[in-house]
């Protein structure tokens, strides 16, 4: 082992009674070992944060992965390069995406990486778009429909929107936490209709925007939003659950009353990237192909240095970003 070699890393100390803040975490440095046979020793150098991170630092129960364990180094989706590899088929400076971000270095079986095969480090390896398409192929989106989107200013809901439009949706409907953001993704995503949620009854929104109601509501808040979408989907109505921000402070009521989704005969799903990954490779590529062609928009936040990640997703939190928010560490 080079018992000199240390890497950065975060750690949680204390749990968020609400939203994070960087005191929650303490930065340090880690011993590296060498990477045992099978193994790959890879230098992050871009890290993903994502709403889920919030209820993963919190402890929450009922979540389908672990929870952040105190004192830890959490997980997250990463890209890095390989340093140094005790495994076949991997060399040193090959891209590959892991789920050990929040630190510096990561030593990890080589099966448990994906090997990614462009040199150019970008968003689109990671998740949050193969998470858009799985919802909308959950959904059963098809031509016709009018698909309404909430966060969709955010990595997930803006990339949903725009696929809703690309598989022939006739109308994509977006939700968004400021005028700007409202502009942004009308102007910049291409919604067809967009409103700020703060301003009036989400309801009253959706039914200007779709006066013959809504075949699809892609949820990333729950809360008062997925009530407005049930009142205001028609017969035979979907719904795809992929996120819940509302309920994140303890202040939203996150209740439903489940007799419209009866009367109405509508469809509810709930999914978590875990039950798809055999997707991943194919909608990550497709998703690429979209974006080179300019059919996709990414809007990307690159926050510098693994020291102010706390802060960047205590602003994530507080909605301050448009888009994908990103850590570069390295590279």
């Amino acid at each position: 082992m080079n018992a000199s070699r240390t890497g950065l890393a975060l750690k949680l100390v204390s749990r968020p009674s609400k939203l994070p803040t960087p005191a929650n975490f303490e930065l340090t440095r880690v011993p590296v070992p060498d990477p045992a046979p099978g193994q790959l020793l890879v230098r992050t150098e871009l890290m993903s944060l994502d709403p889920l991170m919030l209820r993963l630092a919190a402890g929450a129960p009922g979540l389908p992965m672990p929870v952040y364990e105190l004192g830890e180094i959490p997980y997250g989706e990463a890209i890095g390069r390989v340093v140094e590899s005790a495994a076949d088929g991997f060399s040193p400076g090959d891209l590959v995406r892991h789920r050990f971000g929040w630190r510096e270095f990561a030593v990890a079986e080589a099966a448990s990486l994906t090997r990614l095969h462009e040199t150019a480090v970008t968003s689109t390896h990671l998740g949050f778009g193969v998470v858009a398409q799985i919802g909308l192929d959950l959904a059963k989106v098809r031509p016709g429909d009018t698909v309404f989107v909430s966060s969709a200013a955010g990595a997930v809901g803006g990339v949903a929107g725009q696929v809703a439009r690309l598989l022939g949706a006739t109308r994509v409907i977006g939700s968004a936490g400021s005028a700007a953001k409202v502009r942004h993704v009308r102007e910049t995503l291409g919604f067809g209709a967009a409103f700020d949620y703060h301003d009036g009854a989400v309801a009253d929104h959706l039914r200007e925007a779709a006066p013959d109601g809504i075949d699809v509501y892609f949820d990333n808040v729950g809360g008062e939003q997925l009530r407005a979408a049930i009142e205001v989907l028609k017969p035979h109505g979907r719904i795809v659950l992929c996120g819940s921000l509302a309920g994140q402070t303890g202040d939203e009521d996150g209740r439903v009353d489940p007799f419209p989704l009866l009367a109405k005969r509508i469809t509810v799903t709930g999914f978590t990237l875990r039950d798809h990954s055999d997707k991943a490779g194919e909608l990550s590529a497709r998703l690429q192909r979209w974006v080179r062609d300019g059919a996709v928009t990414i809007t990307e936040n690159i926050v510098d240095g693994l020291v102010n990640a706390p802060q960047a997703l205590a602003d994530l939190a507080n909605g301050a970003y448009f888009g994908k928010v990103l850590v570069r560490l390295a590279g």
